[in-house]
């Protein structure tokens, strides 16, 4: 009997979870809401995926009361950037008793993984936030806590979004220079001034959690706008710094190492900041080679456990076939997020 696997890309907007044979079958793919430890708790993490487990179970017409349900797991998770987190969290997953052997790591390496089949080079995810991963090829890896500004970090939808409605207020009262933010941000909002918008905020009739939805605003703009172009720019400068710091660290410098970009920043297409990485990259290491991600993390996670299995390369190929052409089937909408 062929042997399964789970496979899981939690993050901070959706979850997919993935039933596949070691043959690179796809049996089953569930979706769900977010499931990142750090905004639900490990025991609501777990939960979402019990639910979606059962879920795909259910679709792929196995047993849900025999367990272990899968031969191994590869659970792939936003928020869980510390060792011990992982396997914290791994314990108690194995608790649950999904699979034989059931892997925890940091959803960068299902980016990494979905976007180079060397199994090493450098994963830049920009979606919410920032974050980077980078696989040497003895498989040292090098990792980033990833904690915001406590940490160091700046990118991602929520920093675009929070450097938007800055660049806007300090346009509207003269503190900065004219963009056209500043009619841009507030009117995403149906809202009139920086100034209307801003007291939205501070009293709840706009949600916080929104601003994230001024990235494409901050995007579009950076065209014809330079402070939008600046703050775009920015970012841009946030990635190639953590993709040279991972390249000392890791001492791949010269040795052509893939980058691949991934989150809903970097997949959005935008040419302006996808040729800024790139020619800053280019000063920074000649020899490494940037890429967009073409399939979605979920398929980086299957392939992570379809590794385990050591399965065929004619496997990963209809994996990646079967499981990406389900994701993107999926209705507009239903799979965008970081």
């Amino acid at each position: 009997m062929s042997r399964i696997a789970i496979a899981v890309d939690g993050g901070n907007s959706k979850t997919h979870l993935a039933l596949v044979r070691e043959d690179g079958a796809l049996l089953a793919l569930t979706r769900g809401t977010l499931s990142s430890p750090h905004h639900i708790g490990e025991q609501g993490c777990l939960d979402v995926l019990e639910r979606l487990l059962r879920e795909a179970v259910a679709e792929a017409g196995l047993d849900p009361e025999a367990r272990p349900l899968a031969e191994v797991a590869a659970i792939l998770l936003a928020g869980v950037d510390f060792p011990a987190e992982q396997e914290r969290l791994g314990d108690l997953a194995g608790k649950r008793r999904w699979a034989g052997r059931t892997t925890v790591a940091n959803d960068t390496f299902a980016v990494l993984r979905a976007g180079t089949e060397r199994g090493w080079g450098v994963a830049v995810v920009c979606g919410a936030g920032i974050n980077c991963v980078g696989v040497a090829p003895d498989g040292r890896h090098c990792r980033f806590p990833a904690l915001g500004a406590i940490s160091g970090d700046w990118g991602g939808g929520v920093d675009l979004g929070y450097a938007a409605v800055a660049a806007a207020a300090r346009s509207e009262d003269g503190r900065g220079p004219r963009t056209s933010l500043e009619r841009a941000v507030p009117d995403h909002f149906g809202l009139e001034t920086p100034l209307e918008l801003a007291e939205a905020f501070h009293t709840g009739r706009v949600s916080l959690r929104r601003i994230i939805e001024l990235a494409p605003v901050v995007l579009a703009a950076a065209s014809d706008d330079a402070v939008a172009a600046g703050i775009v720019d920015r970012l841009a400068d946030e990635v190639v710094a953590l993709v040279r710091a991972t390249l000392e660290r890791l001492e791949l410098a010269g040795s052509a190492a893939e980058v691949v970009l991934g989150g809903g920043v970097l997949q959005s297409g935008d040419t302006r900041l996808l040729e800024s990485i790139e020619a800053a990259l280019r000063d920074v290491d000649p020899a490494a080679v940037a890429r967009v991600a073409s399939s979605p993390p979920v398929v980086g996670a299957a392939l992570l456990a379809l590794d385990e299995l050591g399965a065929s390369p004619e496997a990963a190929e209809r994996l990646r076939d079967e499981l990406g052409r389900a994701v993107e089937a999926e209705p507009v909408g239903e799979a965008a997020g970081g």
